[in-house]
């Protein structure tokens, strides 16, 4: 079931790779990955990972290289704020406030993020 999901994208990411797509993206997001000492490629990785889920996110992990630091990064950040679609219709259905919920996750991710982007860097 999970290969549903993690072979295509992996199919897909590997495919960009092959285009000037990837290149483009990763010098478009570049500076702001940079911010978690991210290349510009894991801002696919985060997106997938915040609009699908998390599968979709390690598809793409696995079809570009990353250290297992900036790996690490990345699954923190994800473990905050994946699957924000789904998951905030979930949070619509509780009544509960959806624009705090979706800025407590993903400012958390950010937060989080940037810290363990500095010491990753640090050990690195």
């Amino acid at each position: 079931m999970l290969g549903k999901i993690i072979i295509p994208v992996y199919i897909f990411i590997t495919f960009l790779k092959h285009t000037p797509v990837l290149d483009w993206i990763s010098n478009v997001f570049k500076p702001l990955m940079g911010v978690f000492h991210l290349p510009g490629e894991a801002a696919i990785v985060l997106v997938l990972g915040n609009a699908l889920n998390i599968y979709a996110a390690l598809g793409a992990i696995k079809a570009i290289s990353l250290t297992p630091m900036q790996i690490t990064t990345i699954g923190i950040m994800l473990s905050f704020s994946h699957s924000l679609f789904v998951e905030t219709a979930v949070v619509k259905k509780l009544d509960a406030n959806i624009g705090k919920v979706i800025a407590l996750r993903v400012g958390l991710a950010v937060i989080v993020g940037i810290m363990v982007g500095q010491v990753g860097a640090l050990l690195c």
